[in-house]
């Protein structure tokens, strides 16, 4: 499983119109579904993201996209 930040095909970007930030898991043919949905709960459960949108591709991959709502922190001086 492979997780894609910044570089590369996919990215974690931050959608200003929204204040969400996504995040693009990628599941190769040989992986089970069983470690795909123990990953995607692991990201659920810890790191708060929410399923919105997967893909099932001919080759057999899937990709998963996630989000989460940006909490904005505001200095107190």
């Amino acid at each position: 499983m492979r997780e894609q930040f910044g570089t590369g095909t996919g990215s974690r970007e931050r959608d200003h119109a929204r204040d969400y930030e996504y995040l693009v898991l990628t599941v190769s043919k040989g992986e089970s579904v069983k470690e795909a949905r123990r990953a995607l709960a692991e990201h659920a459960e810890y790191g708060k993201w929410d399923l919105v949108r997967t893909r099932l591709y001919i080759g057999g991959s899937r990709k998963y996209w996630l989000r989460r709502k940006v909490l904005r922190v505001e200095a107190t001086v």
